[in-house]
């Protein structure tokens, strides 16, 4: 079985198989979006024709919501999804963050009080920079210094005060969770984990338990209970390393020929896998994220494997593209990228100007 393509089909980026960004992000359960440009295209390349605008619309009528649901990291949510998944899973990973409040201290009162600032300053203003959020702290005696601001952010967050809010031009913003989203699902306990369970065996298969526990950051015995009860919902597929689940109504094009894609960093076909070996080889696993460092390049996408990194450069009408891959391209494999980058120069409404391939060495 080639893996590769059957995640492709999952991931609904070839074919592509959704039509709105709410749909995208909401079947995949949740999109990972520590770059918040990267994370718009990882949106965008999934739905044809789409351009960025259409992602910030869904942002700004609050179908999608960026925040920390999982592994204290950020990403894309469906708006009514966000309450049962950080009751779900941020209790481990708050738990996990005391050291780290310990050391910045960040004791429970200094917590409660600026869960009080921010209670009293958004329901005056509705929404607020992310200055002037490290600001109300400033100015009432809570020093944002270092990393307190963005531990004090992201932890209220987590409890469900806070999320961000649509952006005010380059400035990323807050708004009180509980006053600007529709009200969610109400999931707890092992209907929570089945349904978490079932959204990313749907949205990321084949997968495995393993892949499940990494992605949602819970421990393995949580992950279990949650796609025991879902298993009657999916396709078990039996390979050597072992048993993967899938959504059986999916069925991957045969023919990958002729299909190359260019993805952003942190896209979940990289990062929704604890192995990424079946995207991936191991031997340039390094090139996408140097030193291991946690910084995702974003990667080309040829017949189902990374075959390079790219970067971009914004102009004032134009994307420049730098196209590094790992090995010369045949022409086919050269002509793909064009009409990849051709994709991408459409979604953000400029013109994409191609750089010479260069081959990535080590």
């Amino acid at each position: 079985m080639n893996i590769s393509a059957v995640r492709l089909a999952h991931l609904g980026i070839y074919p592509q198989r959704f039509k709105s960004p709410l749909e995208v992000v909401e079947c995949l359960g949740a999109m990972q979006a520590q770059d918040f440009d990267g994370a718009k295209w990882a949106i965008g390349l999934r739905l044809p024709g789409s351009t960025v605008a259409d992602i910030d619309q869904a942002i700004i009528d609050r179908q999608i919501v960026r925040t920390w649901p999982m592994r204290g990291t950020l990403h894309f949510v469906a708006a009514q999804d966000i309450r049962w998944m950080l009751k779900l899973m941020t209790p481990r990973v708050i738990s996990g963050a005391a050291a780290r409040r310990r050391a910045l201290e960040l004791d429970e009162s200094v917590l409660n009080q600026a869960a009080d600032l921010f209670e009293q300053a958004l329901g005056r203003e509705k929404i607020l920079t992310r200055d002037q959020m490290l600001n109300v702290l400033e100015q009432n005696g809570i020093s944002p210094a270092g990393q307190r601001g963005y531990h004090v952010l992201c932890h209220l967050s987590q409890t469900g005060l806070i999320c961000f809010g649509p952006p005010q031009g380059k400035q990323q913003t807050f708004v009180l969770l509980e006053d600007c989203l529709p009200v969610g699902r109400d999931l707890s306990g092992d209907e929570a984990l089945a349904e978490i369970a079932k959204r990313f065996f749907l949205g990321h298969g084949p997968a495995t338990l393993a892949d499940l526990a990494r992605w949602t950051g819970l421990p393995i015995g949580k992950a279990r209970r949650g796609l025991d009860q879902v298993q009657d919902q999916l396709q078990e597929l039996t390979l050597p390393d072992g048993s993967y689940w899938c959504d059986p109504a999916i069925q991957p094009l045969k023919d990958l020929a002729l299909t190359e894609h260019l993805l952003p960093g942190f896209d979940e076909l990289i990062l929704g896998y604890k192995d990424r070996s079946a995207v991936l080889a191991a031997e340039h696993a390094a090139k996408i994220c140097p030193g291991n460092n946690g910084m995702f390049s974003p990667t080309m996408i040829s017949q189902g494997q990374v075959v390079g990194t790219w970067k971009r450069q914004l102009k004032r009408k134009n994307v420049e593209l730098s196209l590094s891959p790992f090995k010369s391209l045949s022409h086919s494999q050269q002509a793909g990228i064009q009409q990849a980058a051709f994709a991408y120069g459409h979604f953000l409404g400029l013109e994409p100007l191609s750089t010479e391939l260069t081959e990535l060495t080590e």
